[in-house]
C-alpha cells in the first residue's frame, strides 16, 4: 500500500539522515577537539574528513554505533508495520471511501511513523474510534489531558476542520454578561416571554475532566473508582450546604451510595442519569464506556436543578436544569457551581490554546451546550426534524431530539436546540447565541405554517 510504502522510505531516510549527522558530529581531528558540525549538505566535507583521519590513523569513527542505529531503527519499523499494517491500511481507506471522517483526513503516516512506540500505541488508541466506525464525523478521542499538544500536528488540523478556524487558536474564557452588553436585549434579560414563549425547558451543562487522572478513555477499573470516590468526597461538602443539599447516586454495586437497576431506570427517565455508554460503538471503541457500570454516578442537588454526572465521556458532565422563562438564571446559577465543584475536588484540565480539555476534540474550549427544548410543529410536520436542521445550520443551532443525540423528537414537534460553536466563543457569547438562535427560528417557523 502507498501508504505503508511511504512509511518506510521516510523512516529509512530518516535514520540515514540520522546515522550521518551522528557521525559528523563526533569525528574528531588527532587533537581531540571537534572538526565540524555539518548538516546533510556537507556530505562530501564529512566524508573527506573521514578518510584523512582513517588514513592517519586516529579516527574514532563510530560506525558501529551508527550501524546498530540504523538497524534498531529499520526494526522499529519492522515491528510497527506488523503491529499497525491492518490499522493504517483502513485509514488509508477511509480517506476514500469516508471523506468526512476527519481523523482519517487528517491522519499522516509519516508523522506516525517516525513516533516512539509508546506515542505510536498511544496514538493509535487516540484514532481507534475513527478507525473503528467508518460514519464517524470526528474519529478520534484524546486520552490523556495533553495528548492536544503533544500529537498537535494532526490534531492541531482535525480541530481547526472541525471548529472551522483559519486564524490563531487562542481560546478566552468569559462568563461575563456585563462583557457582552451589546449582544443582549434591554435590561440584560433573556427573558424567552418576549420572544412568544412560555415556561421553557432550559439547560446549560459544561464538561470537564481533573488534571490528575488519565482521561476516560484510558483510565483502568481502578482509575474510575478512585476518581469517583474523590468526588463523592467533594459531593459531601455539597450536601452539607444548605444552597446545595441533595444526594450522589452511584452505580458502582456494592457501596454505601450504590442504587438498584429499578431507581436507575427511573433517574434515566427523568434525563438525570446517563444511559449505559456500552451501547454506543463509538465511546465502546475509544474505551470510554469500559469498565460500566464502576466509577459511575450523579449528584443530584435538592432542588433538582443542578446536576453532576460522572464517569460519562468526561470526568465530570456539570449542568443546570429549570423549566422557566429566563435563560440568565440557569446560565448564572452554572458559572458559580462550576466553581464550587473545582474547589471542591481538584483542578480541571486545562489548555492555555484551547481552553477546558475534554475527551472529544468538539467539545474543547468552553466544553459547554446551552439548549431549550421548544415546539416547532410546521417545520417538523413530516415527522423529522429535517427541515428544521435545514434551518438551523445556518443560524449555527443545532437540533436533537428530546433525550439527545440520536433520539426521536417529540410527538408534538418539540426538539433540542444548542448553539454549535464551543471553542474560540466565549460562555457568555454562547446563551446570548442561543437567545438570538430560538428568535430566528421562530420567524422560520411561522414561515413553515404559511407554507403548508
Amino acid at each position: 500500500m502507498n501508504m505503508l510504502r511511504n512509511t518506510v522510505r521516510h523512516a529509512a531516510k530518516t535514520s540515514r539522515t540520522r546515522a550521518f549527522s551522528t557521525s559528523v558530529r563526533t569525528t574528531t581531528t588527532r587533537t581531540g577537539t571537534t572538526s565540524a558540525k555539518l548538516g546533510a549538505g556537507g556530505f562530501a566535507a564529512g566524508a573527506g574528513l573521514l578518510m584523512m583521519n582513517n588514513t592517519m590513523g586516529k579516527t574514532t569513527s563510530t560506525e558501529g554505533s551508527i550501524l546498530s542505529e540504523i538497524n534498531e531503527r529499520l526494526k522499529n519499523i519492522e515491528r510497527m508495520l506488523v503491529s499497525y499494517q491492518g490499522f493504517l491500511g483502513t485509514i488509508e481507506s477511509l480517506k476514500k471511501s469516508h471523506p468526512n471522517n476527519l481523523m482519517a483526513k487528517h491522519f499522516d503516516a509519516e508523522y506516525f511513523g517516525n513516533l516512539s512506540s509508546d506515542l505510536q500505541a498511544r496514538f493509535a488508541k487516540v484514532c481507534a474510534s475513527g478507525a473503528e466506525n467508518a460514519d464517524s464525523g470526528m474519529g478520534c478521542y484524546a486520552m490523556q489531558p495533553d495528548d492536544y499538544d503533544v500529537f498537535k500536528p494532526v490534531l492541531d488540523k482535525i480541530i481547526r476542520d472541525y471548529h472551522k478556524i483559519d486564524g490563531e487558536v487562542k481560546h478566552i474564557t468569559n462568563w461575563n454578561l456585563d462583557s457582552v452588553k451589546d449582544q443582549l436585549p434591554a435590561g440584560g434579560r433573556l427573558d424567552l416571554t418576549k420572544l412568544g414563549l412560555g415556561t421553557t425547558s432550559m439547560r446549560v451543562r459544561v464538561g470537564r475532566n481533573l488534571a490528575s487522572y488519565a482521561l476516560p478513555g484510558a483510565m483502568t477499573k481502578e482509575d474510575r473508582i478512585n476518581l469517583e470516590k474523590d468526588m463523592i468526597q467533594a459531593f459531601k461538602k455539597l450536601i452539607a450546604d444548605p444552597a446545595y443539599g441533595g444526594r450522589y447516586y452511584s452505580l458502582t454495586p456494592d457501596t454505601e451510595y450504590s442504587i438498584n437497576e429499578e431507581k436507575y431506570k427511573e433517574l434515566v427517565k427523568a434525563h438525570i442519569m446517563f444511559k449505559d455508554m456500552a451501547a454506543d460503538s463509538y465511546l465502546s471503541s475509544a474505551g470510554i464506556a469500559s469498565d460500566w457500570p464502576y466509577g459511575r454516578g450523579c449528584y443530584v442537588s435538592e432542588d433538582k436543578g443542578f446536576i453532576v454526572w460522572v464517569g460519562e465521556e468526561d470526568h465530570l458532565r456539570i449542568m443546570c436544569m429549570k423549566k422557566g422563562t429566563v435563560l440568565n438564571d440557569v446560565f448564572d446559577r452554572l458559572s458559580v457551581a462550576c466553581g464550587v465543584v473545582e474547589k471542591n475536588a481538584s483542578k480541571f484540565a486545562h489548555s492555555e490554546q484551547y481552553g477546558y480539555v475534554t475527551s472529544c476534540p468538539t467539545n474543547l474550549g468552553t466544553g459547554m451546550r446551552a439548549s431549550v427544548h421548544i415546539q416547532v410543529p410546521n417545520l417538523t410536520s413530516d415527522g423529522s426534524d429535517k427541515k428544521a436542521k435545514a434551518v438551523c445550520k445556518p443560524l449555527g443551532l443545532s437540533v436533537r431530539g428530546m433525550g439527545g443525540e440520536h433520539t426521536p423528537i417529540g410527538a408534538d414537534g418539540t426538539v433540542d436546540i444548542s448553539p454549535s460553536a464551543r471553542l474560540c466563543i466565549q460562555e457568555a457569547e454562547i446563551i446570548c447565541a442561543l437567545y438570538k438562535g430560538i428568535e430566528a427560528l421562530l420567524v422560520e417557523e411561522k414561515k413553515a405554517k404559511s407554507k403548508l
